[in-house]
């Protein structure tokens, strides 16, 4: 049975919770197509496309303009988790900031135990035993101290690899690294509420369904 154009499907064709966003803007936009196709998997893809570019294109004008690395690899699933399961713990701002944090600071302490604050990154100079203790140090202590705070983030297993890899690795980098996860952060707030998902203002209500905004 086909659902009534008032009903968004949840979870959608691909599951998580993009349709219902697709949905909401559509219904907020005023616009009834889009409203009535809000399932569509071709919808969804152009969605989750524009939208990731969207997030990378504004973060490259703020990197642009204050000649600061605003952009690292693990934005993009960060972008992905907060648009395709907003509701869900991971995807909260306190997960996603806590985890990133925790990433970072985890991947600055690798760093420092194997005397690699100075070094040039693996990139450039090879994989060595420092280097690869270092990962394992840092990939280590952040899975634990993600589940020891209760702010898992997957996401954040890739952030510190990129610091403690050497490719971001100045304490100002750092600040910069969760200044851009900030922006994101508000970026997903803005959209879901936009569209009627109660993305929450930090932490994530426990057993609690997405609903759109009437």
């Amino acid at each position: 049975m086909n659902r009534p154009p008032s009903e968004p499907q949840r979870p959608g064709p691909v599951g998580g919770d993009m349709a219902a966003i697709v949905f909401g803007l559509a219904r907020r936009l005023r616009l009834t197509t889009l409203t009535e196709r809000h399932s569509s998997t071709f919808v969804l893809g152009l969605f989750a496309a524009v939208n990731g570019l969207i997030a990378i294109a504004a973060m490259a004008l703020v990197a642009h303009v204050t000649r600061e690395p605003f952009i690292f690899p693990s934005l993009g699933p960060t972008a992905f988790l907060l648009f395709y399961t907003p509701l869900l713990p991971a995807s909260s701002p306190r997960n996603t900031i806590g985890g990133h944090l925790i990433g970072a600071a985890a991947g600055y302490l690798g760093l420092v135990v194997f005397g690699l604050t100075d070094a040039a990154p693996a990139l450039a100079e090879g994989v060595t035993g420092e280097r690869v203790g270092a990962a394992a140090l840092s990939l280590g202590l952040t899975s634990g101290a993600m589940v020891w705070a209760r702010v898992p983030h997957p996401p954040a297993g890739a952030t510190t690899l990129i610091v403690s890899l050497g490719i971001l690795r100045e304490p100002s980098q750092l600040l910069v690294l969760m200044v851009a996860v900030c922006l994101l952060v508000l970026q997903g707030l803005a959209i879901n509420r936009l569209a009627g998902i109660d993305y929450p203002l930090w932490s994530a209500p426990p057993a609690r369904s997405a609903r759109p905004a009437r």
